[in-house]
């Protein structure tokens, strides 16, 4: 099995652990992504479960695990991590993961998935498996309807935004775009109808969800 995690004092303890286990053996312990691809390139080397954190120094585990699928598809991968948004274990799953477990959970539980893996099971159940796919498909759907929204701003209206997000009172905004504080209230009453929101607040955070404006 390998290992990808960039946390020596995690990492390491784990793998002595695993490796007490008579069946189990660690091939590779890489702690990132360009590591973890190099150990792959060596064709003689078999890994049959690779065990992965979502949070790696450059880039997230779950490219490692669409590349498993893509080049390794007989590799089981066991997403082992501190993360718990429900949108990366949601993408990691979609990715292939075959199981999903937090780094807290019990050294004989996570042995026994590993064993489980190895033989060639699924720890996650059909129903697991579709409800991230939905949630998935429901944040695609979201963020496609955000940026709809989004493409109806004018570039005055983002000017106001962006003046909004700095702190700037309407009074404020009038005078650095040189036009009447109605004319300020105006543009945001057609902001917030745009972005389908019904405050300022809800608009801003909005706006900086979706990287519409910056926030120094």
């Amino acid at each position: 099995m390998m290992i990808v995690d960039d946390h020596d004092t995690f990492r390491e303890p784990l793998a002595f652990m695993l490796e007490r286990e008579s069946d189990l053996t660690v091939v590779a312990q890489p702690r990132s992504l360009a590591e973890a691809r190099e150990v792959l390139e060596g064709a003689e080397l078999a890994v049959d479960v690779a065990i992965v954190d979502l949070n790696l120094p450059d880039g997230s585990g779950t490219d490692l695990i669409k590349e498993l699928r893509a080049y390794r598809p007989r590799t089981k991968t066991l997403v082992l991590s501190a993360m718990s948004e429900q949108r990366d274990l949601a993408e990691a799953i979609e990715a292939s993961a075959a199981g999903v477990m937090h780094k807290s959970v019990p050294m004989s539980d996570l042995v026994e998935a590993v064993r489980r893996l190895a033989a060639g099971e699924q720890l996650l159940s059909q129903q697991e498996v579709i409800e991230a796919l939905r949630f998935i498909g429901r944040e695609r759907e979201s963020n496609r309807e955000a940026r709809l929204a989004i493409d109806k701003l004018t570039p005055r209206e983002r000017e106001v935004l962006q003046a909004l997000a700095q702190g700037s009172s309407d009074k404020e905004i009038a005078r650095q775009l040189h036009v009447g504080e109605g004319t300020v209230h105006t543009h945001v009453t057609n902001i917030l109808s745009k972005l389908e929101v019904s405050s300022r607040l809800q608009a801003l955070v909005f706006a900086v969800r979706h990287g519409v404006v910056t926030i120094e």
